[in-house]
């Protein structure tokens, strides 16, 4: 009776107090265990530095005022040993969180990619197929999912705690993130850097789905235009296909294939074209000019909001091979 008495508290109380969030991600697991022995080892010496401490505050306390204490001789052995416990704990450490760090900054290559906005005070979330959404993220369970990220304000940070992840989202630049949900739910997610006076109220929910279900909510919303075709339509209104000529006789380099590939700059480096170097060349175009063309494409810096840049660029992703060939016959 006693023993289901004490589990019963025990349950209420970790349904009550949690001690953490669930873990709902293949991260989770990884980022636990190192947390409960960083946890653990700091309880650990905490208890055994203080219990000796006290150990020693009674044992050698100063019985009267003519007590003078004895030599204490010095030992290299016990030095050596304080010295390198410590120090080989930390190394542990160190290993251990650089190799969860490196593990999970690199999204598998066949990951999903799905693109964030930040902004006072709300997360925008855009599909590549299509679909956006306003402080709510739909992801199937069992599928890496990348999220590039950046803000049209001031410094956001996304956090889902049930997934362990968590990063900033600056202003002007990119940065990504990914998981892979393990569990299908519902979990919050937050702004998890204090970015204004309606900071609190910027949350969302991520609904984790079966594949079933999410190519249901997929194909059961309001579509419209995919995140290429978005970037195409720009690409014709800016004037930017007068210029990026297809078969490369306009008067700036085609755009064909070029994502993901090295391109020599007019100074002699050579950078490759992801997502950062794009964008720096649409707000800022002069930056880095390239060989055998003059600077005369016109700053779009103001003229376009984050969800365009991530449009246009989306569109340049989808430009291949075969978009240049087609161009030639």
């Amino acid at each position: 009776m006693n023993a289901a008495i004490h589990q019963f508290t025990a349950n209420l109380l970790a349904a009550s107090l949690p001690i953490h969030p669930p873990t709902a991600s293949t991260i989770g697991q990884g980022v636990d265990y190192l947390y409960f022995f960083l946890t653990g080892i700091t309880l650990f010496f905490t208890i055994l530095i203080f219990s000796i401490i006290f150990y020693f505050m009674v044992k050698y306390h100063r019985r009267s005022d003519d007590e003078l204490p004895g030599f204490v001789g010095t030992s290299a052995m016990l030095e050596i040993t304080w010295t390198l416990i410590p120090v080989l704990i930390c190394a542990g450490i160190f290993v251990w969180a650089s190799y969860l760090y490196f593990e999970n900054s690199r999204p598998p290559n066949a990951s999903m990619e799905m693109f964030v906005v930040g902004k006072q005070w709300m997360w925008h979330i855009q599909h590549p197929e299509g679909p956006r959404e306003i402080n709510e993220l739909h992801v199937p369970v069992g599928v890496p999912v990348k999220l590039t990220m950046t803000s049209e304000d001031v410094i956001h940070d996304f956090s889902i705690p049930a997934f362990r992840i968590k990063k900033d989202v600056l202003p002007g630049r990119y940065s990504s993130i990914w998981f892979q949900a393990t569990k299908t739910g519902i979990y919050h997610f937050y702004c998890a850097q204090y970015c204004g006076t309606d900071h609190a109220r910027m949350i969302g929910w991520v609904y984790v789905m079966t594949a079933d279900d999410y190519a249901g909510w997929l194909s059961g919303g309001v579509r419209g235009e995919s995140m290429a075709q978005n970037g195409e339509r720009l690409f014709t209104q800016l004037g930017c296909i007068t210029c990026h000529v297809a078969d490369n006789t306009g008067l700036c380099p085609t755009l064909v294939g070029v994502f993901n590939h090295p391109v020599k700059l007019k100074d002699g480096r050579t950078v490759v074209a992801d997502d950062a170097y794009l964008r720096n060349a649409i707000v800022n175009p002069n930056s880095n000019p390239l060989p055998n063309y003059a600077p005369v494409m016109p700053s779009f810096q103001g003229q376009i909001n984050e969800e365009q840049l991530l449009q246009l660029i989306a569109y340049i992703k989808s430009l291949g091979p075969e978009e240049r060939k087609s161009a030639g016959k």
